[in-house]
């Protein structure tokens, strides 16, 4: 069969010019299997964590640092200072404690791109995005926290429980899906 011709000139037709097909999916046990076995892996590994400088270096340096400067940027008056796993400061503060720092959410997405078969520089790039997207989006919800325990501490345990978890792990289902359906979505 001759290929179409536009001025005398062959072309493929759309479709026909993708040279790799993309890749099919895992069955939904499979996908399930990886998942959950990655997840439990890094939780396990962070659990073997505490206490020592990994847990440290993430929770203090990564975690409470930033925010506290974040903080000072926004109040300056408030007189923030890091100390430790805290953020100090007059009329009340926060701890940061393991579970705080946003790690579970990290783990989550981590299990769910290894969980996806998709070509490893989109798996690898989708990742860190999503890495950095949950950091921020970590920090926004301590620095939340931290003027709502000194203004409005009865919203404090709502919002430390329930909502901003729960948003967290919805913007960043959110984010998996358009990197997973980034193709179609375009």
């Amino acid at each position: 069969m001759p290929l179409p011709a536009h001025n005398d000139a062959p072309y493929l037709p759309d479709g026909l010019c993708d040279s790799v097909p993309p890749p099919t999916a895992y069955p939904l046990w499979l996908s399930l299997v990886i998942f959950l076995g990655v997840f439990a892996v890094l939780q396990w590994a962070w659990g073997e964590a505490r206490g020592t400088w990994i847990e440290r270096l993430v929770i203090h340096e990564a975690t409470v640092r930033p925010a506290a400067a974040m903080i000072q940027v926004l109040t300056p008056e408030a007189k923030v200072k890091p100390v430790g796993a805290s953020i100090k400061a007059a009329g009340g503060g926060l701890n940061i404690l393991n579970g705080c720092e946003g790690t579970e959410v990290m783990f989550l997405l981590g299990a769910a791109f290894a969980a996806v078969r998709m070509g490893w520089r989109r798996r690898l790039t989708g990742l860190a995005f999503g890495l950095a997207l949950i950091f921020a989006l970590n920090q926004a919800r301590i620095i939340a926290l931290f003027y709502t325990f000194r203004e409005q501490r009865s919203l404090f345990d709502l919002l430390h429980t329930t909502v901003l978890p729960a948003v967290l792990v919805a913007v960043v289902a959110l984010y998996f899906y358009a990197v997973l359906h980034r193709s179609r979505l375009a």
